[in-house]
């Protein structure tokens, strides 16, 4: 684990925009069972986190098209929130940093690592939008 006052500005770049954090498992649930759609974030320290996934991050978050909710974890910091997380993931393997929406709590869309490291941050939030519209967009009947 890294020094808290180290990861600071990597919390803050993402609370800032408007994601609430998760650093317990209990938090983690009670995201996760907000009825609607989650996107949950798997942030972390790494250089891709940094120079991609935030940053993708943050500018998919203006597209017209959002999830109800968007919560983040902090691998490697808050073990037990990320772990929670992760056992969301469908029995995916774990990476850092990822991207998942989840729908009244099953996961119905995926970004893992693999993907945020060979993206730009551009990219990474064309793909996010275009995962907005496909999953978080509301229906009227």
């Amino acid at each position: 684990m890294y020094p808290e006052i180290m990861v600071i500005p990597m919390r803050e770049e993402l609370t800032r925009a408007g994601v609430n954090e998760a650093r317990t498992a209990a938090e983690v649930d009670a995201a996760i069972a907000q009825p609607g759609t989650t996107m949950m974030i798997v942030n972390s320290i790494c250089g891709c986190a940094a120079g991609k996934m935030r940053p993708g991050v943050r500018m998919a978050l203006q597209h017209g098209t959002k999830p109800d909710h968007a919560v983040t974890v902090f691998a490697g910091q808050d073990r037990e929130a990320t772990e929670k997380a992760r056992g969301y993931f469908g029995g995916h393997p774990p990476t850092s940093p990822a991207i998942a929406i989840l729908r009244d709590g099953q996961l119905v869309y995926l970004m893992q690592r693999s993907a945020i490291e060979t993206s730009t941050a551009p990219a990474i939030a064309q793909e996010l939008s275009r995962a907005f519209d496909a999953y978080c967009a509301k229906t009227t009947a």
